[in-house]
């Protein structure tokens, strides 16, 4: 999946912590070959190379897991969009590629969640023109931790953590006491620029330090804005908490897109998530339900 993950478990059984810790890395390993645009033969590569071409039948989860993507678009207005990879794909951040200010003129236009045509009664998914690319690294991860709960949950854990990159889910709590989930600070890699309490909830943390090159002073990364084509720049970083990682892992690519104002406005007509946005001066912002709780913010 690109990133690292990690699993905690708390069990009075050994083997039976160990099975079900197998049984998690198991599941991100079998997502992976189902939803990585990169492994030949997934079902996100087959979409890609024939979805222009007409209707791909595939599986329910896939299916499902596009589904949703399309709903967060509709309610982002477009900022959060799965086809960014039509232009996104030509960014490569360990080589310090970008794509040309031609192609990006060029190919932003092929990025419209709206051409993924999806067919409730065939299960299938086409795209209404050519030249689209579906990525889906900013919900998979998030809904692969929150398969990840489930299975933990299923062999009778109670007490867990598991992290695939910036997303995570907190299963129960930390035997008696909340689990802290840090959030890095974007601007030096072993500080801390807060730590945030948890007990059954989940959080994601979208931000321009991972995958990045600079360039003439510019900082390019991974995350695209779909209209522009180009690094979203108005955060560092964005952190989403709710109740499941699949919709913080959505939330937080898109609030990094939307900056302070609007981020934080989306997150408020949102029931049961909160939000912790760094903006470029590294100052912290919160939504209304965390700001009695982090009243003196301090920058990292």
């Amino acid at each position: 999946m690109g990133t690292s993950v990690r699993v905690e478990v708390w069990h009075e059984n050994k083997k039976q912590a160990d099975s079900a810790s197998n049984e998690v890395f198991d599941e991100m390993r079998r997502i992976e070959r189902v939803m990585s645009p990169l492994m030949t033969g997934s079902e996100l590569s087959k979409i890609n190379l024939i979805a222009a071409a007409g209707p791909v039948h595939i599986s329910v989860e896939l299916y499902q897991l596009l589904r949703i993507s399309k709903q967060i678009s509709d309610m982002s207005g477009g900022i959060f969009d799965v086809s960014f990879s039509s232009l996104g794909y030509l960014y490569d951040f360990r080589k310090g590629k970008k794509p040309s200010d031609q192609q990006i003129d060029q190919l932003v236009g092929k990025i419209d969640y709206r051409a993924i045509i999806l067919d409730n009664k065939t299960q299938t998914v086409s795209f209404a023109h050519t030249g689209m690319k579906l990525d889906l690294g900013g919900i998979a991860k998030g809904y692969a931790v929150d398969r990840s709960i489930e299975i933990l949950d299923e062999q009778g854990i109670r007490h867990a953590i598991v992290t695939a990159g910036g997303d995570s889910r907190v299963l129960g709590d930390h035997r008696g006491r909340d689990w802290m989930v840090g959030i890095q600070a974007p601007r030096n890699r072993i500080k801390v620029a807060t730590a945030v309490p948890l007990s059954d909830a989940a959080i994601s943390t979208s931000g321009d330090y991972e995958r990045f090159f600079i360039e003439k002073g510019v900082r390019f990364h991974h995350i695209i804005n779909p209209k522009t084509g180009d690094s979203a720049r108005s955060l560092q970083s964005a952190s989403v908490i709710g109740p499941k990682a699949t919709m913080t892992d959505a939330l937080s690519t898109t609030v990094f897109i939307l900056g302070v104002k609007q981020g934080i406005a989306l997150i408020e007509t949102l029931e049961g998530y909160d939000a912790i946005l760094i903006d470029q001066n590294s100052k912290m912002h919160f939504s209304s339900g965390l700001q009695s709780a982090f009243s003196s913010p301090s920058s990292n």
